[in-house]
């Protein structure tokens, strides 16, 4: 429940829609999970020199936080964001198994989804593109790099910019469902790369 809380709370603070949600981990007990908020919308912002100024508009940055805590098996994670992005409507929930890519082999675009997955986003337009809470970020990326990663995105409806395309019957008028999420974690491959779908959402109704 307590990451539910933490995405509810920051939804209400920034009053922005999200877009996406992601969560990664390193496959080793109690270290530091990296939590990705990415919002829509813009916002304002002054450029050129005094005298000069001219308003520009550029997309709100993704926020990065760090999740300390306790845990011992990768199942004890997943059963948290399952339960996060049951509450928040989503139609699934997708977890992505990575190997390290400090191999052999390994493909430049390896790299890059590591370092997106643990807050390494390049900037836009030489602005940040990612406000990061994550003091251990550098490690945890180079243990990930080493050992591999998992990684599970959802997009949220409630909260999110998904809202009025919501076509699911599970959810509330407020894009919510009531827990417990009825899914349970599966085995995840150990070391192998490798995607896995949980589906929550259902039309029990014929759309024209």
């Amino acid at each position: 429940m307590e990451l539910f809380d933490t995405l509810s709370a920051q939804i209400r603070h920034m009053r922005l829609p999200l877009f996406a949600v992601s969560l990664s981990a390193v496959p080793f007990p109690d270290t530091p999970l990296l939590l990705m908020l990415h919002w829509h919308g813009f916002r304002q912002s002054e450029t050129g020199h005094a005298g000069a100024n001219k308003t520009t508009f550029r997309q709100v940055p993704a926020s990065a936080l760090q999740l300390t805590r306790r845990w011992n098996t990768l199942s004890l994670v997943e059963e948290e964001i399952l339960d996060a992005a049951w509450q928040l409507g989503a139609w699934s929930l997708l977890r992505d198994e990575r190997r390290g890519c400090n191999t052999m082999g390994a493909a430049a675009g390896e790299e890059l989804a590591c370092r997106q997955a643990f807050g390494d986003l390049p900037p836009v337009d030489g602005l940040e593109s990612v406000v990061a809470e994550v003091p251990d970020s550098p490690e945890l990326m180079r243990l990930a790099a080493r050992r591999g990663y998992v990684s599970w995105q959802f997009r949220p409806v409630h909260g999110g910019v998904w809202r009025e395309l919501a076509e699911d019957d599970t959810l509330s008028a407020e894009g919510l469902r009531q827990p417990p999420c009825p899914l349970a974690p599966r085995a995840c491959r150990g070391g192998k790369a490798a995607r896995t779908e949980y589906r929550f959402g259902r039309i029990e109704r014929i759309i024209l």
